[in-house]
């Protein structure tokens, strides 16, 4: 499954766009403008999208990796 498709699952699943997390993380404290915050662990990211969200493990990464900037909505 591509970057893109991962993505694609998760706005469907949430109705939240990558805009839309990052918004919600930098809420939540996890993120800022630069990526993720000093000292944010993947697992709090993790347990936040299952429960919130109802994420599984893969699809919370994608959204760690689109926080950490290492992946960009499009990539495939």
């Amino acid at each position: 499954m591509s970057f893109q498709a991962y993505l694609d699952t998760i706005q469907t699943k949430t109705g939240k766009t990558p805009a839309n997390l990052r918004t919600l993380a930098a809420k939540k404290g996890y993120a800022d403008a630069n990526g993720l915050r000093p000292g944010v662990k993947a697992g709090a990211i993790i347990a936040w999208l299952k429960q919130d969200f109802g994420l599984g493990h893969g699809h919370s990464m994608a959204v760690v990796a689109l926080l950490k900037g290492s992946k960009k909505e499009g990539d495939r």
